[in-house]
């Protein structure tokens, strides 16, 4: 099935970009990106609830965070949206911003740093509104943690199921978190490479914006607190 899947996919790679580089909703589901969480060998069967609507848009506004930069747009980009680039045993590189950066082709050097500035303020801007829905999600799931020694007649499979989304949830949040420190890493290291290459004022300006990156994820913070392996809460603060 998975390789049907991405042989669709991949025919369908020439259409995937619409109107300001998002995809076009004929090759996007609302199941997109309900792997971002799940174990990636598939050696654990993922939990068997339907996602709640928080938890979709907690995995839609998280992979833009996930992705590589300059993986967006290209016409590749479909098959990691559905987690089929293996972009989840990926070791981090930091390097490899660097790399493409250097590489792409640019009329002049501040075109690079144009790039580099535009990618650090795409991850300033979504921020805020991933961490917003990651807050509500915890909260739901501290509730539910709460609740379940009060379920009249609980099952065995209702517990399972309930405790494994409750940790898909907390690793799709920890997914993010590890990201976003790792990329402010991979944005210095491609800009000490550029004012190395090519030393131009527009360095200062995207060292603040890295700074500004880093102040923000530094303040947000993901604690995971788990009752005897059995019920495990997750809180985020600011």
């Amino acid at each position: 099935m998975a390789c049907g899947l991405l042989l669709a996919l991949t025919a369908l790679t020439g259409c995937t970009e619409g109107d300001f580089g998002r995809l076009r909703s004929s090759v996007v589901t609302d199941e997109i990106h309900d792997w971002v969480g799940t174990e990636p060998t598939g050696s654990i069967k993922p939990s068997r609830y339907q996602f709640t609507d928080d938890e979709h848009q907690l995995r839609d506004l998280g992979y833009p965070l996930i992705e590589a930069p300059f993986d967006r747009q290209r016409w590749y980009s479909i098959l990691g949206e559905y987690g089929l680039n293996g972009i989840r045993t990926m070791p981090f590189d930091r390097t490899a911003y660097s790399r493409v950066l250097m590489q792409r082709p640019a009329r002049s050097p501040s075109m690079r740093y144009n790039m580099l500035c535009d990618d650090v303020r795409n991850d300033i801007v979504r921020i805020q509104p991933f961490f917003r829905v990651a807050a509500i999600v915890t909260d739901m799931d501290n509730k539910r943690a709460k609740s379940m020694p009060f379920v009249t007649d609980l099952s065995e499979f209702e517990r399972k199921n309930a405790v494994k989304r409750m940790t898909e949830n907390q690793v799709a949040i920890g997914w993010v978190q590890y990201s976003l420190h790792r990329r402010v890493e991979a944005y210095r290291y491609a800009l000490e490479r550029l004012v190395i290459a090519d030393p131009m004022p527009l360095a200062v300006q995207c060292e603040q914006q890295i700074n500004l990156l880093q102040t923000q994820v530094d303040s947000v913070t993901v604690v995971a607190v788990a009752d005897g392996g059995r019920q495990p809460r997750v809180h985020v603060s600011k």
